[in-house]
């Protein structure tokens, strides 16, 4: 490296220039005057020195710099002893530096002594660090280590990357940002082991990101976001950012357009960032109506690339007859992961053998009532979780046009307080619903609902046991017939009238509201007529001893899980490669209801088909995998392993830019990964580092090799990758 000093530096700021380069104290350094001018070696008598600056500012001044490894050239001495990183950590070199007092007082660097080339070149056994867990902060410790091997930002920031802090800029962050993540950076490439406290780091992020503030677990990918866009703000180079108007493409080719954008973009954000990190996509948008055609070109700083949705999931739900022909069955139907409600009910209806007549109505039920219709065919089945429980219920075909009852079920049951025994009325079983006219009264609501019951009457099998014990033979024909009877044949059957209409008090019926809290009437005496809004009536039906021993309470409760993992084979794991992932990234796909796009030519906003295509690629290139999936009522993971290239990630054909550009191929060096659930997961970070020639498992302060073997996972999150140079490429 060459340090550049200003004729008005003085021997004490060049000092803390040098200190600050090599990111070591006082006692580390030392720094010699071959120049004739002092022969004071002192440090603390330097400060007394404010003129002497002046006095050699014609001469050329040699300073020798005692440093750690970085300008070591050649390969390693100690390869093949990866194990005694003590040994190669306390290992010094000596160099020479020259300085010459020029005016810009910059920092330049001799690729020869310090270079990424997959050799052991100048970096020894450095940058093995980890990083304390200051409480859930394993997310930050793996984005921060992914972005601490990345080669050139090394190189920049073990320099003099201060002059570049933009201290003065609105969108940036004071130069805090910066100042903290290179001070955390030098620390890691500090010859010392002792894993890294990132406390400062760590507190300028909440200062500046209010998000990240406190030991809550966070997104390892956001983190990754806010940083890359605050260090570019700190250190954008662009003082003054002048206005530049987007110009229409009036039938100009791609590539002209392309430029122009760039060039727009570079005139405004010009960093080291920008340089090394920043691509270029294609956006076209083209309305349905007029077929107008928009194109514009965006920078990004990553791919953010959605996993297929062409995996299954299972699905059991459980469908009740309406007209009470049939106990309820519950089917497992195999549906799209990320599919809608449709799907759910075109494979439910196939397996139910719904009849042509006849149509599904799904709810999912929760604490014995329905807190929810699955009516819209464009509801989302990632709202569903593994855990609910859904009911379908078979109805005749357009019961949309018809007032349909809900009946909800309630028992007393022995509730114990204080050794005290008392009866309260308690839910239970899942509701059952029925269609009807628009006019009802009290005896429809009965006839309804002892209709739906009839498939949950008993049968006399344990009574026949009995007798068969007691020595009575007696015909399962008899039972056959009662099981076909109808209900009022049952009560025939088993009870004279008196007794029948005693069975009868035994249900209390009450008209109720949705959410079952509020109970209007008893008798429903009144005919009840549903008008207007009012397409449901909910009824209240509370049961007595005697009822309860005449059904099957077993059936009318039992409502399966959407999954349950103990009643299926595990299930295979799911892989799709990174180009799939990329090839649903830029696939063309209407907008959404809620992202209308305004046409210019129908002056209106139209639903228009949106398609993005990669254009200009950035040296580093990162990829954010969308594993998480967050919704107003959910937070999903998604665990499919994604199968991605390390050695040579070939993007040439995904280019839609054919003119001459840099190399389209990639090699990986680093993944982020997320292991566990939302809530509790864990980070890690696999690095490859350059001078062992191995990867790396970073676990917070931990720090051991790794298999390549077993970089690849279900657990990668972000991958990091490098461009591999070509011959004919840029550098």
């Amino acid at each position: 490296m060459t340090v550049k000093i200003t004729k008005k530096d003085n021997a004490n700021e060049n000092y803390k220039r040098a200190c600050k380069i090599f990111t070591v104290d006082s006692e580390m350094i030392c720094i010699w005057d071959f120049s004739g001018q002092t022969n004071l070696i002192i440090m603390n008598e330097w400060n007394r020195m404010s003129q002497d600056g002046q006095r050699q500012a014609d001469n050329e001044i040699f300073l020798e710099i005692q440093v750690y490894d970085l300008a070591e050239s050649g390969t390693c001495e100690n390869e093949g002893k990866k194990d005694d990183l003590a040994l190669q950590q306390s290992r010094t070199t000596r160099s020479s530096y020259s300085a010459s007092p020029v005016n810009n007082g910059s920092l330049e660097h001799k690729d020869s002594d310090f270079r990424f080339s997959g050799k052991c070149t100048g970096v020894g056994s450095l940058g093995l660090t980890g990083l304390e867990n200051l409480g859930n902060t394993c997310f930050m410790n793996s984005a921060i280590q992914c972005l601490a091997h990345t080669p050139k930002l090394i190189k920049y920031f073990l320099g003099d990357y201060t002059r570049e802090i933009n201290r003065h800029n609105p969108l940036g962050m004071n130069g805090e940002i910066a100042l903290a993540f290179g001070e955390l950076l030098r620390k890691l490439w500090a010859p010392e082991k002792t894993p890294v406290t990132p406390h400062v780091f760590k507190g300028k992020l909440a200062c500046f990101a209010p998000q990240f503030s406190g030991f809550s677990q966070h997104d390892s990918q956001e983190l990754l976001a806010f940083l890359l866009d605050g260090l570019h703000e700190d250190l954008n180079r662009v003082k003054c950012k002048p206005y530049k108007e987007a110009k229409d493409a009036c039938g100009r080719p791609d590539e002209e357009i392309a430029d122009e954008y760039w060039k727009n973009h570079l005139a405004r954000n010009d960093s080291i960032i920008v340089d090394i990190c920043q691509g270029q996509y294609r956006s076209r948008l083209v309305c349905p109506v007029c077929n107008k055609v928009s194109v514009t070109f965006d920078p990004f700083m990553h791919l953010s690339l959605p996993l297929p949705s062409t995996t299954m999931r299972a699905m059991t739900v459980t469908v009740f007859s309406t007209d009470g022909s049939s106990v309820p069955s519950s089917y497992t139907v195999n549906v799209p992961k990320y599919g809608k409600s449709k799907d759910l009910i075109h494979a439910l209806s196939i397996a139910c053998s719904l009849r042509d007549d006849e149509s599904l109505l799904v709810a999912e039920v929760y604490s014995n009532r329905i807190i929810h219709y699955l009516e819209d065919p464009s509801d989302s089945l990632s709202l569903i979780r593994d855990g609910d429980r859904l009911a379908a219920y078979r109805l005749v075909k357009d019961f949309e046009n018809l007032p349909l009852v809900v009946f909800t079920h309630q028992c007393l049951k022995e509730q114990y307080l204080h050794s005290i025994t008392s009866p309260r009325w308690k839910a239970f079983g899942v509701p059952l619903i029925a269609s009807t006219s628009s006019v009802i009264s009290g005896s429809t609501v009965r006839d309804l609902y002892f209709k739906l019951l009839k498939p949950f009457l008993e049968s006399k099998v344990a009574a026949l046991d009995v007798d068969q014990d007691n020595g009575k033979n007696s015909s399962s024909s008899e039972v056959t017939e009662m099981d076909m009877g109808s209900h009022v044949a049952y009560l025939e059957a088993t009870a004279d009238a008196a007794e029948e209409k005693d069975f009868m008090y035994e249900f209390q019926f009450y008209l109720n509201d949705e959410k079952c809290q509020m109970m209007h009437s008893k008798t429903m005496s009144e005919p009840i007529s549903l008008t207007g809004l009012q397409k449901q009536l909910h009824v209240l039906v509370s049961w007595k001893d005697k009822a309860m021993g005449r059904y099957n309470i077993s059936l009318l409760n039992f409502l399966p899980e959407i999954y349950k993992s103990e009643l299926f084979a595990e299930r295979p794991q799911e892989s799709v490669s990174l180009y799939a992932c990329l090839e649903a990234f830029l696939k063309e796909e209407p907008l959404g209801p809620e992202d209308m796009w305004y046409c210019p030519s129908c002056e209106k906003h139209q639903q228009a088909s949106k398609k993005l295509d990669l254009w200009r690629l950035p040296e580093i290139l990162v990829i954010h995998l969308k594993r998480f999936s967050y919704t107003q009522f959910t937070k999903n993971k998604l665990e499919t392993f994604v199968d991605f290239p390390v050695h040579d990630l070939d993007l040439s054909r995904y280019i839609a830019n054919k003119s001459t550009r840099p190399s389209d191929h990639y090699a990986l060096y680093a993944v982020s990964n997320h292991y566990g659930n939302m809530g509790g997961g864990h980070y890690t970070a696999y690095v490859y580092h350059e001078g062992e020639e191995m990867w790396y498992d970073f676990d917070d302060r931990h720090v051991l090799p790794v298999s390549e073997d077993n970089v690849k996972s279900s657990a990668a999150y972000v991958l990091f990758y490098r461009r591999i140079q070509s011959n004919n490429s840029d550098p």
